[in-house]
């Protein structure tokens, strides 16, 4: 059940970042924020990450998410520990890496995209759910034996 709510979470984390994605590479005209802080992020020196927008990114980051999750909610890996410590290891890169751009919005740029504050609560829900999963599976493991 946990798996599924992180596949859930991470489908509406792509949706997010593919808007995110859609905006920085122009095929999409003005974000719909409100505040204008949205746009001043995106624009931003600090849009781009090794080369690349911030937000492909966190597309390839929730989509591949989304693919380990959903895979978790097959019978065959439905007890795989290894499974749940890789999408806690991969959403607490992921929590650590939101947590860096917000300070930068915050600190740095002075200015907040309420995209990526839900994309920084959606993954750090989808870190305290995986870190759920991960503990549940490790203690049937240890009662199992």
């Amino acid at each position: 059940m946990k798996r599924m709510v992180l596949a859930a979470l991470a489908l509406v984390g792509v949706f997010v970042a593919l808007y995110l994605t859609l905006y920085k590479l122009g095929m999409i005209g003005v974000l719909a924020c409100g505040t204008g802080g949205c746009e001043r992020v995106n624009t931003s020196q600090w849009a781009q990450f090794l080369g690349m927008p911030v937000s492909v990114w966190g597309l390839a980051f929730y989509l591949v998410t989304f693919i380990v999750a959903f895979v978790g909610t097959t019978p065959r890996q439905a007890d795989n520990v290894g499974l749940s410590k890789l999408l806690t290891a991969m959403c607490g890169v992921g929590v650590l890496f939101s947590a860096w751009l917000t300070y930068l919005e915050l600190f740095v740029i002075g200015a907040i995209c309420r995209y990526c504050v839900v994309s920084a609560v959606i993954v750090t829900v989808m870190f305290v759910v995986s870190l759920m999963d991960w503990r549940t599976r490790r203690d049937e493991r240890a009662s199992a034996s």
